[in-house]
C-alpha cells in the first residue's frame, strides 16, 4: 500500500505553494495543433502533475526526483484547503480545453480520474479533523517520518545525503506542527484511544534511546545515517573527512530532535489519564456516523453503506467457511475445526528468535521468486525490478502487526519490498504463502512495480491509488496463486481460505466498531474467534481498525468486484476470453476506482467481443 502523510514545516506558506492558476496554465510546453486529443491531455495533465509535485516534496522523493529534497510537505490546514482548490481550478481548466466526447476511452478513464481527484480531496479535506498525525495505528507522525528517512530518502549522493541532514533539523518543526494538528481535533473531540497513545509514548522513547542520545545501540535515524554515509564512502562519491563532519552535523541534527519528542511525551503524558477505551469508534466523535459512512465511500469507491458492507461481510463468512470444511475433508479430516487442530499440533506455540526470523525471510524469500517464475501465462506485462521480503523496523516493530508493501522507486534503484512483522509468536508457517502473493507477487509489490513504469500516459496514474482496487486486486492475487498452482501442499491453500475468511471477517468487524457500537473487546473476540487469528494478532488489527476507519473494508469489496468483473468476462467471452489481456486491463494501466474498473470491463469484453 502505498501512504501519504504531510506536514507543514512553514505554515506561513501554505498559500503560496500551490501555483497560481494562471501561472500554472503557463507551464505547459507548447502543443503542435496536429497533436491527437489523447496526447494534448496527456500533455496537460503532465504539466498539472509536475506543477503538483512541486509542492509536494515528499512524493517528489518517492518519485526519484531531487527538487525539494531538503524540505517535508506541507500539512497546514492552509495548505490543505489550497491543494483542494488548486485541483477544482485544474479540472475547470482541463474541461474547458478539452471536449471528453472526443477522447479514446483510455484517455476517458485519465480525464475522469483526474476529475474524481478533485472530489475525493473534497471529501477528504471535510474529514480532516478526524485525522490528526498521531491518530493512525499505521502512520502516526512520531514514527512515520523517521520511516519516510530511513525506507524512502535514499542516498545515492552527497546532495542526497546533505537533502537527508535538512530533514533531520525540520524534523522538531514538523513533530511541533503535528502535535499542535492532534490537539485542535482533541478540542473539537476528536480523542486518541489509549492504546495510541501508550503506542505513541513507547514508539518515541526507542526513537530518542541509544547513541548519539545516550549509551546503548545507535538510535534507528543515528544507523540510517552512518550506514548511508559509509555507502558513500565505499562508492567513492566522498571523501572519510567529509564524510566525518556530514556526520557530525546529523548527529547535531538528531539531538535536536529529542526536545520535540520530549514535548510529545509530555503531551502523551496529559492525554493518558482521560483517554477513552473500550467503546472508541467513530460513533463516540462528533457527527461520527456520518464521518464513517464519508471514509467508506472513499476507501470502497462506491455507495454502499455501512449496513451493506457488514452483511456482506456475514455472507462471505459463512460462504469460506463452508469451504474450508470442504477442503479439510478432502485432507480426510471432519470438518475445518479438525484441521485447525491438527496444524495447532503439528506447530505448537513458540516465539520469535533469530533462527525463526532467518528462516521465515529465507522461505519467503525464495517463495517469492518461484511465484515470480510462474506469471507467464497469466499476465502481458510482467514485474522487471528487485522484490525483497524484509523485516520491519524495530521502532515499528510490533507482535501481531499487519505485514505491508512499498512499490519501488520509478527507476528501480530502491526496490519493492515487503514488510513483516517478526516478534510474538511464530505463526502457523503454512500462512506464510498467501501472504506473500498479496503483499508481493503477483500482489502489491507486482502491481507496484508495474504502475511506476507506466509509460505513454499521464505520469500521475503512476502514483494515483485506490484502497479498494489495490487491496482488492492484492487480495484476488491470493486466489490467483492457487490457479497459478503455486502453493506447495494442501495446508497452504486451506491457510488460503483462512486468510480470505480473515478479510471476510474485517467486514463485519470494521462496521461493528464504528457503525454498531462495538467495544474493541467485542471486536477481538470476533476476529479471535471468526476471523481465527491469533488473540495477539487480533487485538493489534481491531486497533488499526479503530485507528484507520473504513480502510480494511477496501479488501473484500475489491476483491469480490474483481472476481465479479472476471466472471462475467468469461461468461460473455467464453472461448476468446484471454486471462492476460484480462489481468493487464486490470493493472497494466494503473490504480482506478471500482465503477470505472468495472466500465473499462465492460468496454473490453465488447470490444473483444467483436
Amino acid at each position: 500500500m502505498t501512504h501519504k502523510l504531510t506536514f507543514s514545516l512553514a505554515m506561513a506558506l501554505a498559500a503560496a505553494t500551490l501555483p497560481a492558476t494562471g501561472a500554472l496554465a503557463r507551464t505547459g510546453a507548447p502543443v503542435a495543433a496536429a497533436q491527437s486529443e489523447d496526447a494534448r491531455l496527456t500533455a496537460f495533465l503532465d504539466a498539472e502533475f509536475a506543477a503538483y509535485v512541486k509542492t509536494q516534496p515528499q512524493l517528489a522523493t518517492r518519485l526519484g526526483i531531487k527538487e525539494g529534497g531538503d524540505r517535508w510537505n506541507d500539512n497546514s490546514d492552509a495548505g490543505a484547503r489550497a491543494e483542494v482548490e488548486w485541483r477544482k481550478a485544474s479540472v475547470a481548466r482541463m474541461k474547458a480545453q478539452f471536449d471528453r466526447a472526443k477522447l479514446s476511452p483510455e484517455a476517458q478513464v485519465n480525464f475522469d480520474i483526474w476529475a474524481l481527484e478533485a472530489d475525493r480531496a473534497e471529501q477528504s479535506f471535510a474529514n480532516r479533523i478526524y485525522r490528526p498525525p498521531f491518530y493512525s495505528r499505521l502512520y502516526s507522525a512520531h514514527s512515520q517520518l523517521p520511516d519516510f528517512l530511513i525506507n524512502t530518502h535514499s542516498v545515492a549522493d552527497v546532495t542526497d545525503l546533505k537533502n537527508y541532514i535538512a530533514r533531520l533539523r525540520g524534523l522538531p518543526a514538523v513533530l511541533d506542527f503535528a502535535l499542535e494538528r492532534t490537539e485542535a481535533s482533541q478540542a473539537a473531540g476528536v480523542n486518541l484511544p489509549r492504546f495510541q497513545i501508550e503506542t505513541i509514548i513507547e514508539g518515541s522513547r526507542k526513537l530518542t534511546s541509544g547513541a548519539p542520545f545516550g549509551e546503548g545501540n545507535d538510535a534507528a535515524l543515528w544507523a540510517d545515517v552512518k550506514a548511508k554515509t559509509a555507502g558513500l564512502v565505499t562508492a567513492g562519491k566522498l571523501s572519510q573527512g567529509e564524510a566525518d563532519a556530514l556526520l557530525e552535523e546529523a548527529k547535531a541534527a538528531i539531538l535536536a530532535t529529542q526536545p520535540a519528542y520530549a514535548k510529545v511525551f509530555q503531551w502523551a503524558e496529559r492525554s493518558l489519564p482521560t483517554a477513552p477505551s473500550g467503546k472508541v469508534g467513530a460513533l463516540t466523535l462528533p457527527d461520527g456516523l456520518a464521518y464513517y459512512e464519508r471514509e467508506l465511500k472513499l476507501v470502497t469507491t462506491t455507495d454502499m453503506t455501512a449496513a451493506e458492507i457488514h452483511a456482506k461481510g456475514r455472507a462471505e463468512v459463512a460462504r469460506i467457511e463452508a469451504g474450508q470444511d470442504a477442503l479439510a475433508r478432502q485432507a480426510g479430516l471432519a470438518d475445518r475445526h479438525a484441521f485447525y487442530a491438527e496444524r495447532a499440533k503439528l506447530n505448537p506455540p513458540r516465539q520469535y528468535d533469530d533462527a525463526a526470523r532467518k528462516e521465515y525471510l529465507d522461505t519467503a524469500n525464495a517463495f517469492v521468486a518461484h511465484t515470480r517464475s510462474l506469471l507467464a501465462p497469466y499476465f502481458g506485462t510482467l514485474p522487471a525490478y528487485g522484490i525483497e521480503v524484509v523485516r520491519e523496523p524495530a521502532f515499528s516493530e510490533v507482535a501481531g502487526g499487519a505485514a505491508h508493501a512499498s512499490a519501488p522507486s520509478p527507476d528501480g534503484k530502491r526496490p519493492a519490498k515487503t514488510y513483516v512483522h517478526l516478534v510474538g509468536t511464530v505463526p502457523d508457517p503454512a500462512a506464510m504463502y498467501t501472504l506473500m502473493c498479496h503483499e508481493a507477487v503477483p500482489g502489491h509489490n507486482m502491481q507496484g512495480d508495474i504502475q511506476v513504469r507506466q509509460k505513454g500516459g499521464p505520469k500521475f496514474r503512476s502514483v494515483t491509488g485506490y484502497v479498494a482496487f489495490g487491496e482488492g486486486w492484492a487480495l484476488y492475487a491470493e486466489n490467483l496463486c492457487k490457479e497459478m498452482n503455486a502453493f506447495p501442499d494442501v495446508a497452504a491453500d486451506f491457510m488460503r481460505l483462512d486468510a480470505e475468511l480473515f478479510r471476510a471477517a474485517r467486514l463485519v468487524v470494521d462496521t461493528g466498531i464504528h457503525a454498531m457500537g462495538w467495544t474493541e473487546d467485542e471486536a477481538v473476540t470476533y476476529m479471535n474467534t471468526t476471523g481465527r487469528q491469533p488473540i495477539e494478532r487480533s487485538r493489534s488489527e481491531v486497533r488499526r481498525y479503530i485507528t484507520l476507519p473504513g480502510q480494511a473494508t477496501g479488501y473484500k469489496i475489491g476483491m469480490l468486484k474483481i472476481m465479479e468483473l472476471r466472471q462475467r468476462a468469461e461468461a460473455k467471452l467464453g472461448s476468446k476470453f484471454d486471462i492476460k489481456g484480462f489481468h493487464d486491463l486490470l493493472i497494466a494501466s494503473g490504480s482506478q476506482p471500482l465503477s470505472i474498473l468495472e466500465r473499462r470491463v465492460d468496454e473490453w469484453i465488447a470490444r473483444t467481443a467483436g
